[in-house]
């Protein structure tokens, strides 16, 4: 089996999206009858971005996809019409669900092309049941069409090793909108705990006290560890991947009910209503008094979730449709 798989998400961030990519492609290497070719195009910034978009996913993406078995897509972008088998990877449609959140060029793809790429894709990864169910009413797929396969956790992600010293909060988020880390800041100092953030500097023009910028992995598995607790309040979410990373490293997490990461965290987690700062501190104060239970609970379910796991069902899914 030849399958090319778009690995651009590595270009254009080091955030969730392209973690994922690289688990994912990391567990599927060397499985036997299976020949993966990685396909990308341009770097990061917005020109790149824009010719991504517009062209080479439509278009070269697609003469491309002539010459293997079948072509996976990792994010929601891919082309349309090729007579090459298809499967689009759905992390999330905050896109569609909230697209004053974006850039204007991404609410414009949005807009022109995500609900076409779906709908013609062969088959439909969703990460979670939750961002199953966004793609069904917000994308029109047909649900059986579309398969979840959770996310994985890097094996980076244990107890065992170096951890920060201090004593605080972390959250770990690109600077955006939908993240809420103007909540995160007022919930951490009504709790009286300093908060420090992890993530890129994103868009929207959030900026927040406590932001260290991106930081190596091993350095962000310490923070993890030396934390009291993740604060993880995102608006909207399809999965929510340092839930399971911070879990894995035995730090208890705090994070929103009603979307992906709820599905994720599995009752290992203190839920919250993100959009209410009290309901955040008290949150934060919970996982304190919880935090034996917590660490407990969060290491057995993060031993649930492994790329191994995550690219064995996508290999099933690609033979299914050779």
């Amino acid at each position: 089996m030849r399958v090319a798989i778009d690995v651009a998400a590595l270009q254009q961030t080091r955030a969730g999206t392209a973690r994922v990519v690289r688990g994912l492609v990391g567990a599927l290497r060397g499985r036997p009858g299976l020949e993966l070719e990685l396909v990308s195009f341009g770097g990061p910034g917005r020109a790149s971005s824009v010719l991504r978009d517009a062209v080479w996913y439509p278009l070269g993406l697609r003469r491309r996809a002539a010459s293997v078995d079948l072509l996976h897509c990792t994010t929601f972008r891919g082309p349309v019409g090729a007579r090459t088998p298809v499967v689009v990877t759905v992390h999330d449609l905050a896109l569609l669900r909230f697209p004053e959140a974006f850039p204007r060029w991404h609410r414009l793809y949005g807009r022109a092309g995500l609900r076409r790429v779906l709908r013609a894709a062969d088959a439909v990864v969703a990460v979670s049941e939750f961002s199953k169910a966004e793609t069904v009413e917000l994308a029109g797929v047909r649900a059986e069409r579309v398969r979840v396969v959770p996310n994985g956790v890097d094996l980076l992600f244990t107890p065992e090793g170096r951890r920060v010293d201090g004593d605080y909060v972390l959250a770990v988020a690109t600077l955006e909108p939908r993240k809420n880390l103007g909540r995160a800041v007022e919930a951490a100092r009504l709790a009286g705990v300093e908060l420090r953030v992890v993530g890129a500097r994103g868009w929207g023009g959030v900026a927040v006290p406590g932001w260290v910028g991106e930081v190596p992995d091993a350095e962000l598995a310490a923070l993890y560890r030396g934390a009291r607790c993740l604060v993880y309040p995102s608006l909207y979410e399809g999965f929510g991947l340092p839930v399971l990373e911070a879990m894995a490293c035995g730090t208890p997490v705090v994070t929103s009910r009603g979307s992906g990461t709820e599905e994720v965290a599995g009752g290992a987690a203190v839920l919250v209503d993100p959009e209410d700062v009290a309901s955040i501190a008290d949150g934060i104060r919970a996982a304190e008094e919880r935090r034996a239970e917590l660490v407990r609970l969060g290491l057995e379910r993060a031993m649930g979730f492994t790329w191994e796991r995550s690219a064995a069902a996508v290999h099933a899914l690609w033979a299914e449709l050779l």
